[in-house]
């Protein structure tokens, strides 16, 4: 029996609403992150009295310097996925980049924006 070169159309839809769903997620929580960013929910430290003012500060500004460092990182796996969406596509989802064959339906599911398969991945 020969190998299989690509996933068929139906288990590429199944990809699809997986990563649609993992993809929403994704944006809604780089929203609250950039609201945390923009400090748009309004709990700042204007309403505090002086003395507190300054530790509130150094804290809010540790908060937000790691709120940007995940909302960078939320952001690269939003376009990983919709990259991901994009190969899906052109039916070429699935296909390791390095080896041509297919990566596992695990490893999809567990990272569904993956390029690589465990092999290649090993081989780096």
């Amino acid at each position: 029996m020969a190998e299989k070169t690509r996933y068929s159309d139906n288990e590429l839809e199944e990809f699809k609403v997986l990563i649609e769903g993992k993809l929403a997620k994704a944006r809604e929580d780089f929203k609250i992150l950039r609201q945390t960013i923009d400090n748009s929910d309004g709990n700042d430290t204007q309403d505090t009295s002086p003395t507190f003012k300054v530790l509130e500060e150094g804290a809010s500004v540790l908060s937000k310097e790691e709120a940007s460092n995940l909302a960078q990182r939320q952001q690269k796996f939003i376009s990983h996925l919709e990259a991901a969406l994009m190969r899906i596509g052109n039916k070429t989802y699935g296909i390791c980049r390095e080896t041509g064959k297919l990566i596992s339906k695990d490893r999809l599911k567990a990272v569904p924006h993956a390029t690589l398969s465990i092999e290649a991945k090993n081989g780096q």
